[in-house]
């Protein structure tokens, strides 16, 4: 248990639990790209409730087409045709079913992704605490190396028309970073299979890394890109998956093949629209890789100066920041000393001695004081409870 107090509401970069204590929220799964409750998401949702909250499904909902235009707008080219979905997971389901639809059925993941919990999607998330238990319902998928082009070619010249799913980052295996290249020697090896290519940027997209998407620094396009999150402005859950005209022809053909009474609902629709139209506005892509690499030195020269036994890196990309343990009990150690001092961060799901940083692309020079202040105190506080520590 965290001994923490039960969070009741939120505004910009901070959250309030129910003594009134203000936390800095440098945490939140990377949903909170915006902070929280942002004042334009938050209008344009709440107009949106008093006029016409869900739609009927039988009508044009120009809300969700008014979202899909905007996440095409910043897409790479030719990536055009929008699935609006409730949640990352759901994005993910509609992906893999659009490769199967293309013919596409053999399935090729990587080692320490992580594409959530449903049935589909947990048949490509490489955890075996949580696929143990539904092993029998699952999907076989061949897992591979993340970041080995040799491990993927082998695996597609070995098998019929494949789907490969994978991210640019790998977020909850602990911010793993592939080679340089890697995504584009990925993109074109799929292209010489006639495999399905699916990236997964529900944790990275929308800014995070510093850039739109991560397939942008290759100049990447996938048959799928899928965004989530971020996506959501921090005020109402949604996630999509976006494809090019020719991935999406069997949904086009048949909409009855992949359905959902809530996706791309109007409420959500308004607040994915809003939230591009936000950081398109405000440059929030520059601000998250310029944040991101003067808080990256920072937590370097941090933990290199107060702790370096303990760590075996700090890595990341924009705000998007991991810090390696040696050991799960210094991670766990290093989150509660943060609450102590009122900074909330993320463990991650797929490995747990990594600690990942990733606040709002909106931190402002008294919030990076708070976050590395607090970073400093709570790694000095970790070395002198384990001094006597040998690797």
């Amino acid at each position: 248990m965290l001994a923490a107090g039960v969070e009741v509401r939120s505004a910009g970069n901070y959250v309030f639990d129910h003594e009134g204590t203000q936390y800095l929220d440098c945490g939140g799964y990377n949903v909170f790209l915006l902070g929280h409750c942002h004042p334009e998401v938050v209008s344009a949702v709440r107009d949106q409730l008093e006029t016409h909250p869900l739609s009927t499904r039988v009508l044009v909902n120009h809300q969700y087409a008014s979202a899909a235009e905007a996440l095409a707008r910043v897409a790479p080219p030719t990536l055009d045709y929008v699935w609006l979905a409730n949640s990352g997971a759901e994005a993910v389901e509609a992906a893999l079913k659009v490769a199967w639809l293309g013919g596409c059925k053999h399935l090729i993941t990587m080692t320490g992704g992580y594409h959530g919990k449903t049935l589909g999607a947990l048949s490509v998330t490489d955890n075996p605490t949580y696929r143990t238990p539904y092993e029998s319902l699952l999907s076989s998928a061949a897992f591979i190396p993340f970041g080995d082009v040799s491990a993927l070619q082998a695996e597609l010249d070995r098998s019929e028309r494949s789907c490969v799913i994978l991210e640019p980052i790998q977020s909850e295996a602990g911010v793993i970073i592939p080679p340089n290249g890697y995504l584009k020697q990925v993109e074109e090896s799929c292209r010489d299979h006639e495999a399905f290519l699916v990236v997964d940027e529900i944790s990275t997209g929308l800014g995070r890394l510093g850039c739109w998407w991560g397939v942008a620094r290759e100049q990447v396009v996938p048959d799928a890109l899928l965004a989530g999150k971020a996506l959501s402005g921090g005020v109402m859950p949604v996630a999509a998956a976006i494809f090019t005209a020719e991935a999406y022809a069997p949904l086009n053909r048949d909409p009855f093949l992949h359905t959902s009474t809530f996706g791309g609902n109007p409420l959500a629709a308004v607040a994915a629209r809003t939230t591009v139209e936000v950081v398109e506005r405000h440059g929030l892509v520059n601000r998250a890789q310029q944040s991101g690499e003067a808080l990256l030195c920072a937590t370097r020269e941090i933990f290199k100066e107060c702790c370096p036994h303990l760590i075996d890196d700090v890595r990341g990309q924009g705000l998007l920041i991991g810090v390696d343990f040696k050991e799960e009990h210094f991670a766990a150690g290093f989150i509660f000393e943060l609450m102590h001092r009122h900074v909330i961060v993320s463990h991650s799901l797929n490995s747990h001695r990594v600690v990942r940083i990733t606040p709002s692309a909106l931190l402002d020079k008294t919030d990076i004081q708070w976050l590395t202040e607090a970073m400093r105190e709570s790694a000095l506080k970790l070395a002198v409870t384990n001094k006597d520590y040998k690797a």
